[in-house]
């Protein structure tokens, strides 16, 4: 079934999308949408690291995979991996098995925990980097979209300066775009406008 808009045309989305239901849902109900939980935002950190190499629909029909073999994304209870359950990650098929990206969950969850005992909090602290707002762009194609941005590439930095793995500029902007630091939905698509600050 097409989806229409209000007028009673078809629903204009980011090219990017295509027509696989699961990409929809996601491009109509999260990617873009300002977060700002603190554990949602670390569980979209990881799982933009796990993506690098690799598609992002990879990684999202495997998403409640990576939750339940993540114990839910809870830096406390990941930042207290063993080896053992290292092991028994690297024969989940339900995940992507790479050792180096699954042994950077468990940094990457320390070096959280670090950060909100010093800081208080992740969210703040990550959308500092935009000045606490989304920046709002009109791009009207995907290639003027960037892969990555100075902002980016200040995020980056810093987060690698703090002991994260898996945060080069690329995936800090990609994460950037996933979480509503920016809005980088095409003009003509029917979501850049309605999340728009």
């Amino acid at each position: 079934m097409t989806r229409k808009d209000p007028g009673g045309g078809p629903i204009v989305r980011c090219g990017w999308v295509g027509k696989d239901p699961v990409y929809e849902a996601y491009h109509d109900r999260e990617w873009g949408v300002p977060e700002h939980d603190d554990r949602a935002l670390f569980e979209k950190i990881i799982l933009d690291g796990f993506q690098a190499g690799l598609s992002w629909i990879t990684i999202l029909k495997k998403r409640d995979n990576f939750r339940s073999a993540f114990d839910g994304f809870e830096p406390e209870k990941i930042a207290r991996y063993r080896a053992a359950k290292l092991e028994k990650l690297m024969t989940d098929a339900g995940i992507v098995r790479n050792r180096q990206k699954i042994e950077s969950t468990v940094t990457n969850a320390r070096a959280y925990l670090a950060l909100r005992k010093e800081l208080g909090s992740f969210d703040e602290y990550l959308w500092s980097f935009v000045g606490g707002k989304p920046i709002v762009n009109r791009w009207t194609g995907l290639k003027q979209i960037p892969a990555r941005t100075p902002e980016a590439e200040v995020m980056s930095k810093a987060l690698m300066g703090r002991g994260f793995r898996f945060v080069g500029p690329t995936i800090c902007y990609a994460f950037m775009q996933a979480v509503g630091m920016v809005n980088d939905h095409t003009v003509d698509c029917f979501r850049h406008g309605q999340i728009r600050p």
